[in-house]
């Protein structure tokens, strides 16, 4: 059995969607839920399906290195990022070696770094009158949104689609193939 941590800061969706994908695994099971907000959406949401959940404050995340204690715990030997904002700092990426994904709402290179997540993507995507942007699920390293690209998916954005078209197409794709690329890696 493969025992993963799911790592989301806000309401959960694709948590919901990779919980969802492995309620029912022979082989996957999501052992844990970190969030770094005790008020967080993806906390009911793993509660609701009986997951532990584990609340991590700014300077436990950065200046100790507790949270390994707690990932051993619960036998976690994959993590997979959801929403999650903090940058991961080198002891999680050392103890976790291509073991780490995050999902990101553009198709990196393009799109990426400090500050670009959510709909600060998709309206630079929408200002930039690109053509198509997608999805991008890449192994965690020290940097946000650097590491080695595992796989991306492609949508079209038309004239006329606002940044919330935008979001709301990308948001499916991410639902549709972050469970999927997750069970291949495992």
């Amino acid at each position: 059995m493969h025992h993963i941590a799911i790592f989301a800061s806000g309401t959960g969706s694709n948590a919901r969607k990779i919980i969802e994908y492995f309620q029912d695994s022979p082989v996957v099971q999501v052992a844990l839920v970190v969030s770094n907000k005790k008020d967080a959406g993806v906390l009911d949401i793993a509660k609701a399906h009986g997951i532990p959940v584990y609340v991590i404050g700014r300077q436990s995340f950065y200046e100790t290195e507790d949270l390994l204690a707690v990932l051993q715990q619960h036998r976690v030997e994959f993590i997979a990022l959801a929403g999650f904002l903090w940058l991961i700092p080198a002891y999680l990426v050392r103890a976790y070696p291509r073991r780490m994904v995050n999902i990101h709402p553009a198709l990196l290179p393009k799109y990426g770094g400090k500050g670009m997540y959510g709909m600060h993507v998709h309206e630079a995507v929408r200002a930039a009158d690109e053509p198509e942007t997608g999805i991008t699920i890449h192994y965690v390293n020290e940097h946000y949104d650097e590491g080695d690209i595992v796989f991306q998916a492609r949508c079209p954005v038309a004239p006329h689609d606002t940044p919330a078209d935008i979001a709301r197409n990308v948001l499916t794709l991410e639902h549709l193939y972050y469970p999927q690329i997750i069970a291949q890696i495992l």
